[in-house]
């Protein structure tokens, strides 16, 4: 009877290089620094205690008041000029625009992240010229959106950089 070979599994798997350690570190600290509670296991590619930190970093979302009030009413004017028009003043949606605001807003968003839903505003809004809308105005606009749709407002500012908030889930409903 002849036996099967028993497969060993990647080194990478059992002994991670010096480079996915650094990589860790480096996510670890940039979370660490950004006041990051907590972070998606698939967004840093490890889960339970960082190899090295010491630490447990847990996953943000944006029920965890992610931007100010400051900056949502700030984003406000910049939705009625850049966003209004095609996606409503009430933010319900017009012709083939979809609604900004209450559960179908949440839905398509839910699990995601809040860089995903950045991104997506970042490269394709305003539709005729995505370039005419800074990134930091479409953080504010984004806050704006968070307020309407009655996420708590927090005290640090929602970032413009989307790696930084690929570490936020957008959660449809409150943990």
């Amino acid at each position: 009877m002849k036996m099967s070979p028993v497969k060993k599994r990647p080194r990478w798997l059992t002994s991670p290089s010096p480079a996915v350690l650094a990589a860790v570190g480096v996510v670890t600290a940039l979370a660490v620094g950004l006041g990051v509670r907590t972070v998606g296991a698939a967004a840093i590619g490890v889960s339970g205690t960082l190899a090295g930190a010491g630490t447990r970093v847990q996953a943000r979302s944006n029920w965890d008041g992610i931007y100010t009030e400051a900056q949502a009413q700030r984003g406000e004017p910049l939705y009625e000029t850049s966003c209004a028009e095609c996606h409503g003043s009430d933010l319900a949606g017009l012709e083939m625009a979809p609604g900004l605001l209450g559960g179908e807003f949440a839905w398509n968003w839910n699990g995601l992240t809040m860089g995903d839903l950045f991104e997506r505003v970042r490269v394709s809004m305003p539709q005729a010229d995505p370039r005419s809308v800074s990134r930091a105005d479409k953080a504010d606009i984004l806050a704006y959106l968070l307020a309407a749709n009655g996420f708590p407002a927090g005290d640090a500012e929602l970032g413009s950089r989307t790696s930084a908030l690929r570490g936020v889930s957008f959660l449809a409903e409150q943990p």
